[in-house]
């Protein structure tokens, strides 16, 4: 455990929300970081949990079951869509302004965006106003989803130098293990709340709103900066040399898209997150499919959960796992064992053996998991550490493609093959080999990273006058 060894802020006293107010003072443990950063990767992770209004949502006027008047499941599903489009966004323009003004005012926002969103959804709710609902949680709140999702991460790496992988892993695998906390809470909430008049969704929403604000401003209130120049105690940053790749130095967030790294890591992300979002949204189908009168809706629903659990576990295993094998030989395995394991389900499929097809997939699903966790560490190892937060924001646009990409390929090429009498048993065969040769384009553009031109490298002068 490492402590502050220096004192930080000066004389006057500075906003608290401001980036120097949140300069750590001597005997700051930054272990206590990561549980802030939790307080808010855990909120936003409900993200993955959305689904389970659906279906009430469906019944607002019915209660018990749909009328004509009550929205239909394909209006609903744009509001976590657009919940998707405004955290890439956000994530992206907001970069700048997050290296500007610092965590703690970055994290407050967010909280006051995605509590903000359900409150707004739940007046939609109670108006029975679809627009109140796309502008709440699918605007207001993605703005809040992309702004919780990047703002803890710059920190942490800074405060974490030695083991970015393991420190950006604890957070991120949050955002995965929310969905595992507000699912069931959700339900539970709305079986209390629910009436004779009211489905309880609106009564949830408010519920969750003031919940997800206050711990998200907890973590905002926790957060601290480490000094400049601090490095913990008895660590030696590594030679730029090593094989890791690890820079010493500093790219400014705009100069960074000038560079042919970003544009490779970024096809390294989108490639790897296609290959397994897609499978994500389709799994319970798909081994209900793959193993007709086999496998139950239960047992499908069991699956479903073995793969959260390995996409929230490979968030801080193969993001750890990377302080050691460097970012980009764990991103080597994650497209070369992803490869040979897409190829091999169909075969596994066919010959019936469920053990081996829920293997693969598990594994899959946990190197997607360590795709997202592994990429900030990735990045502070090219760019350095000045602008990390910014330079992850405008990266995540590659999870926004990645989120529309990944459902066409297993959608529309499942339902071109069944509509030409391909068995749906047999029908995810070409998809997956179509995700086999993804992954192997990825483990191309992986190889041809090598280290930022020191062109591109901000001097001293520079990097005061950013800052």
């Amino acid at each position: 455990m490492s402590s502050i060894t220096e004192p930080g802020g000066n004389a006057s006293s500075p906003s608290f929300f401001s980036k120097q107010a949140t300069i750590a003072q001597p005997g700051f443990s930054r272990w206590m970081v990561p549980p802030a950063a939790l307080a808010v990767h855990l909120c936003i992770g409900q993200a993955y949990a959305f689904s389970v209004f659906n279906g009430p949502l469906t019944k607002v006027i019915g209660i018990t079951q749909s009328t004509p008047d009550d929205w239909s499941l394909t209006t609903l599903g744009w509001i976590f869509s657009l919940a998707i489009v405004c955290l890439g966004l956000s994530a992206a323009f907001a970069g700048k302004w997050l290296e500007k003004v610092g965590p703690r005012r970055t994290m407050f926002t967010a909280a006051c965006c995605f509590g903000g969103g359900f409150i707004v959804s739940a007046i939609g709710v109670w108006t029975h106003q679809i627009a109140l609902l796309y502008l709440g949680y699918g605007v207001i709140g993605g703005i809040g989803l992309g702004l919780g999702y990047v703002s803890p991460v710059s920190t942490l790496i800074r405060w974490f130098p030695d083991r970015r992988g393991m420190a950006t892993g604890m957070a991120i695998m949050g955002f995965g293990g929310g969905a595992m906390i507000a699912a069931p809470l959700s339900v539970a909430l709305m079986n209390h709340f629910k009436s004779a008049t009211s489905i309880g969704v609106a009564e949830t929403f408010i519920v969750l709103g003031i919940a997800y604000f206050i711990s998200m401003s907890i973590g905002a209130l926790a957060i601290r900066v480490p000094p400049a120049d601090w490095k913990p105690a008895g660590w030696t940053p590594p030679a730029t040399t090593t094989q890791k790749m690890i820079t010493r130095n500093h790219v400014h967030i705009d100069q960074a898209l000038k560079t042919p790294q970003f544009y490779l890591i970024w096809l390294v992300l989108f490639l790897n997150v296609t290959a397994g979002i897609g499978i994500l949204g389709q799994a319970s189908v798909m081994i209900q499919e793959s193993f007709k009168d086999t496998v139950s809706a239960a047992a499908a629903a069991g699956f479903v959960g073995l793969l959260s659990l390995f996409n929230m576990g490979g968030r801080f295993v193969w993001a750890s796992a990377s302080d050691y094998v460097g970012r980009k030989n764990t991103y080597f395995i994650f497209f070369a064992l992803g490869a040979v394991l897409y190829w091999l389900v169909p075969s596994f499929a066919s010959a019936g053996n469920i053990a081996l097809f829920v293997l693969c997939y598990c594994v899959i699903l946990s190197m997607y998991g360590g795709g997202f966790s592994t990429v900030p560490a990735y990045l502070a190892d090219m760019f350095g550490t000045a602008f990390v937060g910014g330079i992850h924001g405008r990266l995540l646009t590659a999870w926004a493609a990645a989120g529309v990409a990944g459902p066409v390929l297993v959608n529309y090429i499942r339902a071109y093959q069944v509509a030409h009498g391909v068995a749906k048993a047999d029908a995810y065969t070409m998809t997956v080999h179509i995700m086999t040769v993804l992954l192997v384009i990825g483990f191309i553009c992986n190889l041809l990273v090598k280290r930022v031109d020191d062109k591109h490298h901000m001097t001293d002068a520079q990097l005061a006058s950013a800052k």
